[in-house]
């Protein structure tokens, strides 16, 4: 394999799959056998890291007039169900899945504790870290980054709905650029918004390369996961 460690940065909003809310067990399901179909011809340490904007979206609510600590709490807790769903799915194809929250949520899942977030890699266990960062104003793609780090990740995985970064956004603009690779200050210079500000630059501060690839097409995680250059690579 082309890693030894990855940590896989899935939306919230796909895993609505066909569905206008909530979450698409086939989705799931489909997620699920790809990851599978890696560990069994693998030994890749895989953590994830899920957005929660299927449930719930903490901007969306507090440019509402909702208070932005508890909307982004709301949201926070809206990542939790997401985790325990994709453990849920794993767990049928009987892979090992842990969840980790920065809240103390024992009932459901370990508290966040690196050291033993590394055993369980160590132990071919996948882990999903749910809950963001724990604290308000910071998205879950800084949260990804954050934990990312925190593990020495060789990479972040980063699925979204298009095929990689534009110059402009593709689903308006039929001449939108593919990007190959490009460095993390032309993102911020660009302001692309693949990822926010701030995961870019702590990306950028502790060289952490970061993958971006289209989710939608059917074996594209197992393919990123095995190391093909698909999609862009912010370096």
């Amino acid at each position: 394999m082309k890693y030894k460690r990855v940590l896989l940065k899935l939306s919230g909003e796909a895993f609505l799959g066909k569905r206008q809310y909530g979450i698409d067990p086939q989705f799931l399901r489909d997620i699920a056998q790809e990851i599978a179909e890696i560990k069994s011809k693998s030994s890749l340490q895989i953590a994830v890291v899920i957005g929660g904007g299927n449930i719930f979206r903490g901007l969306s609510a507090s440019e509402n007039g909702m208070n932005r600590v508890t909307a982004d709490y709301m949201g926070m807790m809206a990542t939790i169900m997401n985790a325990l769903a994709l453990q849920d799915a794993l767990e049928q194809v009987n892979i090992e899945t842990r969840v980790q929250t920065p809240f103390e949520i024992r009932q459901v899942a370990e508290p966040f504790i690196l050291r033993r977030a590394l055993r369980h890699l160590e132990k071919n266990r996948i882990v999903i870290f749910a809950g963001g960062t724990g604290n308000p104003y910071f998205t879950t793609d800084t949260a990804a980054v954050l934990r990312a780090v925190e593990i020495g990740a060789d990479i972040i995985l980063k699925a979204t709905k298009v095929d990689g970064v534009y110059d402009k956004d593709p689903m308006k603009y039929a001449d939108a650029k593919m990007f190959n690779k490009i460095s993390y200050k032309d993102v911020l210079n660009k302001e692309l918004n693949v990822m926010d500000s701030t995961a870019i630059s702590l990306s950028k501060d502790n060289n952490l390369p970061l993958q971006v690839f289209n989710l939608n097409k059917k074996g594209n995680i197992a393919k990123v996961l095995s190391g093909e250059e698909i999609g862009t690579v912010i370096e």
